[in-house]
């Protein structure tokens, strides 16, 4: 008769219930930011946020599910422990010993969810989990504003009065406006974050409301300290998350916010996330939202530095025939940007194998690409141990690297915070305040203006471009961690790579810059474009949540018209990104996944993460074998030419061979005219088709040297010239003399 309990429990009106030691004293406060019951006091309430507000930190310090440290758990008794020292007593040589029994003070038990009204995860507004059919509100300005905008974090167009604003707003300004969730089954709510709206043109925001709970929606408990309702301090400007605890967790199936007190110069608007913990359903009558647990066990969790490197030296401990762990540089503040690099040879380039790399963490605040790296290379290792053959062919013939972190000092700073309380862009830069993603040399502005002047490629370079000299200058506005990614670039000669990143659910490919400097977007394709529009179908028709033509858009753009892929250009001009970098100043082609709406989702958000981007993480990286490769090589010597051009026929993009010869060009099936040349040598053509296999093409290349070039070698080897060669010589001497000479 377990049940019975829960069925009473439906029936009856949510109350707030006393958890923990002692009840709230009879003393009422009636505008609180946190829990202020006499038993709470003791526990900090974070730091102040940037505006001043006070934006109290979740128990368990970054987790909101971590269990209190010992100095900031309650303290139960002020009594003194006696001595535990034994007094002995001596009288004519006969010891007496007189035992003091010790009062042992009562220790403070580990608090749990349940018994101490910790904090519960969020139920998923701003990861899109709760959906828009579980939001209403009393009333609602416009449809744009309407409870369905009303989540943590959520983004506003360019222009307000569209369908896509930044937040809810009310009709009507009075005390009797509310904001509604419907956790769709009984939870224990235990606290609110608010945000105001997010708009360039308007300042709306509540600063105070109060919490209301129901199981039927008529009839709703106000949530109270003692016998006075609790008024919550709420926000002092639009976009810092405000976290308030409720005094006791309350109990029910529908929660509401109800603003009191609003910006003056404003009117009602809010964002919001409820943090609540399911209770059980005994009749399953909520199976159906059951997500099902992750098949593979990795360890799923936030890293911060320390846990990553951590991570990171447990894998290679683990795989050490098939891993290498090492960094690629410093941040600003000295976090060292650890690399795996996942191999059968770690350590060696091997003639003919693909580099291949993924970076994550550019932005620090977008950490679902940094935890997905960590786990990809637990899962690479466990399924190569297990011999799973797709895995072992990957890394047989790839030689994957994989930079989890590229902004550690960013991600440190929005990890302090946690998920709910870092906000929109704390994080997203560098210590020193840049953005990585507008920090590489602009190599685009100098390749379209020789295109203009017609120099390209006979003058001008259309492939690896040289960086402006003004950009290598000690003191040019460059960030060490973007030095470290440049010199990581021009030392192994990557093919293929992806950035990832966080707050939408797109694929963009280069380029990333418009052609026209004045135009915020316009569509601006390389000589790549088809490949590039490939790479990027690639992972958005294998990522689960992108393929679902069902799904919720993240904020304002409705990339599902396009398959999930834009060109970035065409999406917002970005001057100086790693994309484009990567494609005029290296052979490696990058495109820049957007992995979720959310950027910084809780914890438990992340094995979700994981089964939706695990296929298109794989399938990605075995795309860097498509198109043709080889080895150019001296015919004489068979020793590999290096810094030998490959030029395709209509593709206004070369690229170059690598330190051994061997070259990797990446083409969509069809038909091609391949060229390779090299100082010193006469060029080879020849036709080269790729096929649908998912492997490359071999188009091997013999180049002869020149005639100009055996002479120089010769001379400057100190050799002497053959006769036949030196009479040779004379000839053409004397012939090019008759030329010259007046008639």
């Amino acid at each position: 008769m377990h049940w019975v309990p829960m069925i009473l429990a439906g029936a009856l009106a949510a109350v707030c219930i006393t958890i923990g030691y002692g009840a709230p004293s009879g003393t009422t406060v009636r505008m609180v930011t946190t829990a202020k019951s006499q038993t709470q006091r003791n526990i900090t309430t974070g730091a102040p946020g940037a505006n001043g507000t006070v934006q109290p930190t979740p128990y368990g310090d970054e987790n909101l599910e971590e269990p209190l440290p010992k100095d900031r758990r309650m303290r139960l008794s002020d009594e003194k422990i006696p001595d535990k020292k034994a007094q002995v007593l001596t009288k004519k040589k006969v010891k007496i010993v007189k035992t003091v029994k010790v009062m042992k003070k009562p220790k403070a038990e580990k608090p749990s969810s349940e018994s101490q009204g910790e904090p519960c995860p969020p139920l998923g507004l701003k990861s899109l989990r709760v959906s828009d059919s579980q939001l209403r509100a009393s009333s609602t300005k416009r449809y744009g504003l309407g409870a369905h905008r009303g989540r943590l974090n959520i983004q506003s167009g360019i222009y307000d009065d569209d369908f896509f604003d930044g937040g809810w707003c009310a009709d009507e300004k009075n005390t009797q406006q509310w904001f509604e969730v419907d956790a769709r089954r009984l939870t224990r709510f235990t606290g609110v974050i608010t945000q105001g709206k997010n708009s360039i043109w308007t300042d709306d925001w509540v600063t105070s409301y109060k919490v209301q709970v129901s199981n039927d929606t008529h009839t709703w408990q106000t949530c109270k300290n003692g016998t006075e309702e609790v008024i919550f301090k709420a926000n002092k400007d639009p976009e810092t998350p405000v976290l308030n605890h409720l005094p006791t967790p309350m109990v029910g199936r529908y929660i509401r916010i109800n603003p009191q007190t609003w910006f003056e110069n404003g009117t009602i608007c809010l964002r919001a996330e409820i943090l609540g913990c399911p209770l059980p359903d005994p009749n399953t009558v909520f199976m159906w939202e059951h997500v099902p647990e992750p098949t593979d066990k990795l360890d799923f969790k936030h890293h911060n530095y320390k846990e990553m490197r951590k991570l990171m030296k447990a894998v290679n401990d683990e795989c050490p025939e098939i891993t290498r762990v090492y960094s690629i540089g410093k941040s600003y503040l000295g976090l060292k940007m650890y690399v795996m690099e996942i191999s059968d040879n770690p350590g060696q380039h091997e003639l003919g194998e693909p580099e291949f790399r993924y970076v994550a963490g550019m932005h620090g605040n977008e950490v679902v690409g940094r935890e997905l790296m960590l786990n990809l290379m637990q899962y690479l290792c466990m399924e190569y141990k297990k011999g799973n053959p797709r895995v072992m062919r990957l890394v047989t013939e790839t030689r994957i690297h994989l930079l989890p972190s590229m902004n550690p000092d960013g991600y440190e700073q929005a990890y302090k915070l946690g998920s709910e309380l870092s906000g929109w862009a704390y994080g997203r830069w560098t210590y020193q305040g840049f953005d990585l993603n507008h920090n590489f040399a602009d190599l685009n502005t100098p390749l379209w203006e020789a295109e203009d002047n017609e120099e390209v490629p006979h003058k001008f370079p259309n492939h690896y471009i040289p960086i402006p000299e003004y950009y290598t200058f000690a003191n040019a506005t460059v960030t060490p961690e973007t030095r470290a990614v440049i010199d990581w670039m021009q030392k192994i000669p990557f093919v293929l790579s992806a950035n990832m990143h966080g707050g939408e659910l797109v694929v963009t490919y280069p380029f990333d810059m418009t052609r026209s400097y004045w135009m915020a977007k316009e569509l601006t394709p390389t000589p790549d474009d088809a490949m590039f529009r490939w790479l990027a179908t690639v992972y958005a028709t294998s990522n689960r949540v992108m393929a679902d033509d069902n799904r919720r858009i993240c904020h304002t753009e409705n990339f599902m018209r396009q398959g999930n892929i834009i060109n970035g250009a065409d999406w917002h001009t970005v001057a100086g990104s790693m994309n484009d970098f990567s494609y005029l100043h290296t052979n490696c082609f990058e495109v820049t996944v957007e992995l979720s709406c959310d950027k910084f989702p809780h914890e438990v958000e992340l094995p979700v993460e994981w089964e939706n981007n695990k296929e298109s993480l794989l399938v990605f990286m075995e795309q860097v074998h498509r198109g043709i490769k080889g080895v150019v090589r001296d015919k004489d010597t068979e020793k590999g030419i290096p810094e030998a051009i490959i030029v395709v026929n209509e593709l206004n993009h070369d690229i170059r061979t690598a330190v051994d010869g061997d070259y990797w060009r990446l083409l969509n099936p069809g038909e091609y005219e391949v060229t390779a040349k090299a100082e010193g040598y006469h060029p080879s053509t020849k036709s080269c088709r790729v096929t649908y296999e998912n492997h490359a093409t071999i188009c091997d290349f013999y180049l002869v040297k020149t005639a100009k070039q055996r002479l120089r070698e010769m001379l400057a080897n100190g050799k002497k010239l053959p006769k036949e060669l030196m009479l040779r010589l004379r000839q053409l001497r004397t012939r090019k003399f008759k030329s010259m000479s007046p008639k």
